[in-house]
């Protein structure tokens, strides 16, 4: 994200602990993707303001919206003004993700309105806020050449929003190169060169460190392979290397 981006999301956040603290009610953004969370959480820590809850609408979202809450209210997911809809198809008609997000955008629908898209057999769980919800409601009868039909509501199940891939291997260190390397099954060569083009993200922030420290839990997206977390670190093999399991969201 340019910087001037990031001073706007800053400011944006700002005007609303402002607001929050003036009139003593809540104040929420719209949707905001990963990196534009992580640059909330570490500015809201900055400001020391604690009283506040990122929530997509399910546990597992990707894209959420920052809640900002008076001292004496609890946050609270309930709160949020977000709508889910549910798009129905025909199983042989499963459109895209991109074929759906085309379509919302094609109703001048900003993306800021729109947050995770979860792709069924015969239909799809959009998450929106307004205006978007009512644009879709009310003007969506397509995607693409598929003929859909929208309805107010959440499906008993909802589909997935992504699978895991296990990896697994070992490597000498943890190192950013060692685990680009494992990742993406190139040499340390290779994977220091993808670091230094600004390929690589830990946490949603690129680093251009190949010695960079990794732990547990931490997220890593790689340019061109995916996105994929370190989801435990064994032991030691008999020549002193460490085992490593991580799982590539699919």
């Amino acid at each position: 994200m340019p910087v001037d981006e990031e001073k706007l999301l800053y400011d944006r956040i700002s005007d609303k602990i402002d607001a929050v603290e003036r009139d003593w009610c809540v104040r929420f953004t719209s949707f905001l993707d990963e990196r534009q969370q992580a640059l909330a959480e570490k500015f809201l820590k900055q400001s020391v303001f604690g009283n506040f809850l990122l929530y997509g609408g399910f546990d597992e979202a990707g894209r959420k919206i920052l809640g900002l809450f008076p001292e004496y209210q609890e946050p609270l997911k309930e709160e949020f003004p977000i709508f889910p809809v549910t798009m129905y198809y025909r199983e042989q008609d499963k459109p895209r993700h991109q074929d759906i997000l085309g379509s919302l955008m094609g109703l001048n629908i900003k993306r800021e309105l729109i947050g995770d898209i979860l792709i069924g057999e015969r239909y799809a769980v959009l998450y929106l806020i307004e205006p978007a919800y009512s644009l879709v409601l009310n003007e969506l009868t397509k995607v693409g050449r598929v003929g859909v039909s929208v309805k107010p509501e959440l499906p008993d199940i909802l589909p997935k929003a992504y699978e895991l891939q296990p990896i697994s291997g070992t490597v000498s260190s943890l190192r950013l190169d060692c685990l680009v390397a494992l990742l993406t099954n190139q040499s340390r060569e290779k994977a220091v060169q993808l670091i230094r083009n600004k390929q690589v993200s830990v946490n949603f922030f690129e680093s251009e460190e190949p010695a960079h420290p990794v732990l547990e839990k931490d997220i890593f997206s790689i340019r061109g392979y995916g996105r994929f977390i370190l989801s435990s670190v064994g032991g030691t093999s008999k020549k002193g290397r460490l085992h490593l399991l991580c799982h590539k969201y699919c």
